[in-house]
């Protein structure tokens, strides 16, 4: 797997005037040069044909589930539903993140309701929690000190993060864990969607600003009270709480598994080195070969590269751009990195085992090595 940076692509550290003066921030032209191209060929233009299709279908999908399930009563065949419904609420979960990147409609006002309808009444996600998380990690992917994502209370992702040797019981713990956790990270996923809901009421509950508190709260409490309620009323409690364990287990892992490669064993920047946009959104992201099934699969973000640099580009366009922003990274010199889905979770358990073992240091990555630190 090639991570290395090009000359072409150095960047600069913000710390040292004569390595400033060496390697001068690349000029903002690489990028405008190819949005132009991008705009010639109309990308960033609105797919309301394709929006309003997955708008109408997959609730409309939801009501048709929640009609069987009622049909259906006490029989075990329940489970099978519960997994169809993890599925539906995380193709549901991808449209909020499409919506919430402002996607969908020209209108901010339209996509900002679109975005909570989908992700707070649908999902059941609190949208202004998930949404300033995903906004500061798209100004600083892979960023020690600024990407939120690489920070973790219960993995260590971030090389920082590594439990150093010492005598106290909770290090020595720490390490341990540390060490297994290439073992319990996929299986962790599928706790992903419970703390998407805890975290989603945290924020909401916290005295930190929220746009549209009472409506984002009115629509999970709501969400939450009535699904947990039309569960326990069709089926026996035992049945009642697989059927809850399963869809949340089910959606927490499809979500995980679709973000997961997106960053995760790429490069990551130290905290005093500054990049380009152009440099910074491409060397940091994994994109995921596999044609339009991949595409389905993971809500467009196997496109990850093209995503970050032009974030409100319609999901379907994507796929189009990516042609053009690999050429345009080649004539740099600038490493495009795309895989396939198998590779990339081998590559992002690989890194897991790594950083857990504390045998990555982020002095000597392909970025610090290009940077001649």
């Amino acid at each position: 797997m090639n991570h290395a940076i090009s000359p072409s692509g150095s960047a600069r550290s913000s710390t040292s005037s004569s390595t400033s003066r060496r390697r001068p921030t690349p000029h903002l032209s690489d990028f405008t040069e190819l949005t132009a191209r991008v705009k010639d060929r109309g990308l960033l233009l609105r797919n309301y044909r394709h929006y309003w299709t997955k708008l109408i279908l997959l609730p409309a999908l939801g009501l048709g589930l929640l009609a069987l399930f009622v049909l259906l009563g006490d029989t075990w065949w329940q489970m099978a539903l519960a997994a169809t419904l993890a599925l539906l609420m995380t193709q549901i979960a991808f449209l909020g993140h499409d919506a919430a990147h402002r996607q969908i409609f020209k209108s901010p006002r339209w996509n900002e309701w679109t975005a909570m309808v989908l992700a707070n009444l649908f999902v059941g996600i609190g949208v202004s929690s998930w949404t300033g998380k995903h906004n500061k990690h798209h100004a600083a992917p892979n960023k020690l000190g600024s990407d939120p994502d690489i920070s973790s209370e219960v993995l260590v992702l971030n090389p920082e993060d590594t439990p150093e040797r010492g005598s106290r019981t909770i290090n020595r713990w720490r390490r341990a864990l540390a060490r297994l956790q290439v073992w319990y990270f996929f299986p962790l996923l599928t706790l992903e969607g419970l703390n998407l809901h805890y975290k989603g009421f945290k924020r909401l509950l916290s005295a930190a600003p929220v746009k549209h508190r009472g409506v984002e709260l009115t629509f999970l409490i709501f969400r939450l009270a009535s699904f947990i309620a039309i569960v326990f009323i069709v089926l026996p409690p035992g049945k009642a709480a697989l059927f809850l364990a399963v869809s949340w287990g089910l959606f927490g892992f499809y979500l995980g598994m679709a973000f997961a490669p997106n960053h995760i064993g790429m490069p990551m920047a130290p905290r005093n080195v500054t990049i380009d946009f152009l440099r910074r959104q491409v060397l940091m992201s994994r994109n995921i070969s596999g044609g339009r099934v991949t595409s389905f699969l993971m809500g467009g973000l196997n496109y990850q590269i093209e995503h970050h640099l032009f974030p409100s580009m319609p999901r379907p366009n994507l796929r189009h751009a990516a042609p053009l922003v690999r050429e345009h990274c080649q004539g740099l010199g600038i490493s495009y990195y795309e895989t396939p889905l198998w590779r990339a979770y081998g590559e992002v358990a690989s890194y897991i085992r790594q950083v857990g073992r504390g045998g990555v240091d982020v002095w000597q990555c392909p970025l610090s090595q290009q940077l001649g630190r």
